[in-house]
């Protein structure tokens, strides 16, 4: 059977694989499991349109066993962990299936000190959902949980952010992509009360239109707009605002790599970057890697997915890291990926550095990638797979240091997922297309 938690929490097809009394049950074992009875738990959601459904669902298995719940309403996913955090509660729960269609949703779990909660913790919190609830206590009369509706949490948050920049926007021209999605409105509050001229895109969800052609997965008018505008700087969101793309002055797109090398040399230039080493995942560029190597500043690689990287920083003291896909992790101000708060960094940058956002993005040289996916029968046989290890091996040898292999299953499909990056763009391609003749031969082309 199939672990119920990801790598972000429970996802699945709203109402099929996340359905109601899925819903409950998670509401149920997490309440009562984290003793949840005196202290509550905060929840939140994004605005899609099966949030209330799954919403009233877990909230009604939360007050089931006892407890209390703090709505928040409809909120950045980071909130909902600086919530946990700020009020004392037992913990926070999310609603958002991120940047997915609005067709999904999933449950995020953070625990009374903001951070998602480890893998011990989920599989307990399973094990419970998937019980007889024998175990579970059945308060009546008074002893029965309430909601309420917690207002302040998001003024709250809101001034957090504002206290994490050091210096004013006073005349920086922003554009701000909010995917339909958790930041439309507070983002744009954020930037105008730091003195920016601000102009929102995608701003108006409807429960069906969050990600559709906008935010941190499609860029593409927000590029466009930046350009029309003659703005500074295009910030897109997704639709829990955990991530960020940016985009520069010139119209250009800058990924999750080249925000963590120009945050990342920042900091140390101000003292910040303690262990003056940054922790990604093994799928951010080359690029990356080198252009810290240079400056003295290591690059720590970890599994892909946010949680993997965050367990790394809070292990070894680092205090930043994220992924190319724009989760960005600022341990001296947040538990988690934060969107908002990236931008806001970023926009410190350019007016500390007074230098604009394509000049910035120039410290990263990105090495020519290569992405192939290879449809297998027998995906799980890859790591005893003599021949494919060994022709990796060799592929690796001759990039030498210029280039890199990573080849690895997916978690989710029946793929094995080949990376190549090399100096040499034909080298790189070629090199991935032998590797994924031959994984296909050894296990099992579909």
């Amino acid at each position: 059977m199939a672990r119920l938690f990801g790598t972000d929490g429970v996802r699945g097809l709203a109402n099929e694989q996340l359905n109601p009394l899925l819903a409950l049950n998670i509401g149920r074992a997490t309440g009562h499991l984290l003793n949840a009875l005196e202290k509550g738990v905060v929840m939140g959601r994004d605005p899609r349109h099966s949030g209330d459904m799954l919403q009233a669902a877990l909230a009604a298995g939360v007050m089931s066993v006892g407890c209390s719940v703090m709505d928040l309403g409809v909120v950045p996913t980071p909130a909902v962990a600086f919530a946990s955090r700020r009020y004392g509660v037992a913990a926070g729960i999310m609603l958002s299936a991120s940047h997915n269609p609005f067709e999904y949703n999933g449950v995020k779990i953070f625990g009374p000190d903001g951070f998602k909660l480890d893998d011990g913790t989920e599989d307990q919190i399973e094990a419970l959902v998937r019980s007889d609830g024998s175990t579970f206590p059945i308060p009546t009369g008074r002893s029965i949980g309430r909601v309420c509706q917690m207002r302040q949490a998001v003024p709250d948050y809101e001034d957090a952010l504002l206290q994490t920049s050091a210096c004013r926007l006073d005349g920086l021209r922003v554009i701000l992509d909010c995917a339909h999605g958790s930041a439309s409105g507070l983002a744009a509050r954020v930037f105008s009360r730091l003195g920016a001229q601000v102009e929102e895109i995608h701003a108006c969800p409807d429960g069906a239109n969050i990600n559709v052609d906008a935010g941190s997965t499609d860029p593409r008018l927000l590029a466009k707009t930046v350009l029309h505008r003659g703005a500074g700087v295009g910030f897109a969101f997704d639709g829990d605002a955990d991530r960020l793309i940016a985009v520069d002055e010139r119209g250009k797109m800058v990924d999750g790599d080249c925000i963590l090398a120009i945050l990342g040399l920042e900091m140390a230039r101000t003292g910040q970057l303690k262990t003056r080493k940054i922790v990604a995942t093994v799928m951010s560029n080359l690029g990356l890697e080198l252009a810290l190597r240079s400056a003295g500043i290591e690059l720590v690689r970890t599994k892909v997915g946010d949680r993997y990287v965050l367990e790394n920083m809070r292990r070894d003291g680092h205090v930043l890291g994220g992924e190319q896909s724009g989760h960005v992790i600022f341990l001296g101000h947040a538990t988690t990926g934060d969107g908002i708060l990236t931008a806001v960094q970023l926009a410190n940058a350019m007016v500390s550095r007074q230098q604009p956002l394509s000049e910035l993005a120039q410290v990263v040289e990105k090495v020519p990638q290569v992405l192939m996916n290879v449809r297998v029968t027998q995906r799980d046989r890859i790591e005893d797979n003599q021949v494919i290890n060994g022709a990796v091996e060799k592929a690796q040898l001759r990039l030498g240091q210029g280039g890199r292999v990573l080849v690895r299953p997916s978690g989710t499909e029946p793929l094995v997922r080949v990376m190549v990056e090399s100096l040499d763009q034909q080298q790189a391609e070629n090199t991935a297309s032998e590797l994924a003749g031959l994984i296909a031969e050894e296990l099992g082309r579909m």
